[in-house]
């Protein structure tokens, strides 16, 4: 069996299988970004985190109020004696009940409570900022995923033209090879052409349909999906170096790793507060007796108690210079770790931006390229069908035409990535 018969066995049956499967549904950019972000673990697990959050600096607030508690019981104690020989008598003993309420509050703590509150505060603002962080990387997965479904779909079509290109030059071949202007060699060359169309035509299919799984797992969806249509058009953007760079320096990871910072010098702070005394004041009033209706028929007498106390450790085996030395720590951790994000996010802006800049000059200059090979395949084809040129310039010229249209559609894949990754560091859409 021969290459090309094999290899248009192969590009059959390919096909067979893929329509045996369930059609994957058109879906825009902005639809897939949207079900990736209320689907994707990472969002739930962001979602999360804020709800956790929130829940903390409501109970940092709590903490300024007293604590309230309400006590009732009920008991009774009975037996039995003997008053005659071999005799018992019941010897019943009444019930006793008693009710109370007591209320605590801290009334100083060093100011530990203020920085507990500061820094559930701070750990809300980085929660907020890791949401959004989460979001954009989602969205940047999903555009990565939609991008190399149309990078795939861009170069199923190249391929379709170069396949078809290839069977016209094999005909033209054929026809001077039977008119005896033309020898074997061109007609075997033109099938390795065909069977190299082929190839490249099912290594499109497939990356196709593996950007459609990993797209289809992203936003989650019972059924496949696949990028719209409508989605091939040109995507320019006016780029700002000045602006983008403000925007860097305030986008999430920026801001996580601020509010990070804060946690770590309000637990800094809080931990230098077990150094000073701490003082509470409790009050509790209380009753019993021995009516089964808490005091309401036979009033009970009631005792109150206020208490003042006020506590200071002069030693506790060191363990607030191990807390204050760990906060400390922690602390220049943190600090550390925001400087490094502010020149990671620079770092970032400027192979992004110049990926940006770089994939547009290259968008141009293939486009350019494009045109002028395929006009020179067109008069070497005409050339070649008179006789005036040889085969191997024909297929020379078809070779840096495929390159051509190839380099074209990794320039505009490039541009994409680059203008995905710039939303994602800035945290916003461009």
């Amino acid at each position: 069996m021969s290459r090309t018969r094999y290899l248009a066995i192969a590009a059959v049956a390919w096909t067979g299988l893929a329509s045996a499967q369930e059609a994957p549904r058109p879906i825009t950019l902005d639809e897939a970004v949207q079900l990736a972000q209320r689907n994707a673990p990472s969002a739930v697990q962001s979602r999360g985190q804020l709800r956790t959050s929130d829940a903390t600096v409501r109970g940092a607030y709590a903490s300024f109020l007293p604590d309230v508690n309400l006590n009732m019981s009920r008991s009774w104690e009975g037996g039995t004696r003997t008053i005659q020989a071999g005799r018992p008598v019941g010897d019943e003993s009444p019930w006793s009940s008693s009710a109370g309420a007591s209320m605590s509050i801290q009334l100083f703590d060093g100011g530990s409570r203020f920085y507990e509150l500061r820094r559930a505060r701070a750990q809300q603002d980085a929660a907020e900022a890791n949401d959004v962080d989460q979001r954009f990387q989602i969205a940047l997965s999903v555009k990565q995923a939609y991008y190399d479904g149309l990078a795939a779909r861009e170069s199923e079509a190249a391929a379709r033209t170069q396949l078809e290109e290839a069977q016209l030059q094999m005909r033209t071949a054929t026809a001077r090879m039977a008119a005896g202007a033309a020898t074997k060699s061109d007609s075997l060359r033109t099938v390795i052409q065909i069977g190299n169309a082929q190839l490249a035509l099912i290594s499109a299919q497939n990356a196709l349909r593996t950007a459609e799984a990993t797209l289809t797992r992203l936003v989650a969806t019972p059924f496949p999906v696949t990028p719209a249509e409508d989605a091939l058009g040109a995507q320019t953007i006016a780029v700002d170096s000045a602006s983008l760079e403000r925007l860097a320096l305030d986008g999430p990871a920026i801001r996580e790793a601020a509010a990070q910072w804060q946690v770590a010098r309000a637990s800094q702070r809080a931990a230098r507060s077990s150094y000073f005394p701490t003082i509470s004041m409790s009050y509790s009033r209380g009753s019993n007796g021995d009516d089964l209706g808490y005091g309401w028929n036979d009033p009970f007498r009631y005792s109150s108690n206020l208490r003042f106390t006020a506590s200071y450790p002069l030693f506790n085996r060191l363990n607030r210079e191990e807390q204050r030395v760990s906060a400390d720590v922690q602390e220049a951790n943190a600090s550390a770790a925001l400087r490094d994000a502010q020149f990671g996010a620079q770092q970032q802006l400027s192979q992004f931006l110049g990926a940006l800049r770089t994939a547009e000059a290259r968008i141009a200059i293939q486009s350019a390229s494009v045109a002028a090979a395929e006009e020179d395949v067109r008069v070497q084809q005409q050339r070649y069908a008179v006789g005036a040129s040889r085969l191997l310039d024909l297929l020379t010229s078809q070779t840096e035409l495929n390159n051509a249209r190839a380099a074209l559609i990794q320039a505009r894949y490039d541009y994409r990535i680059a203008k995905a990754q710039l939303e994602a560091l800035v945290g916003r859409s461009l």
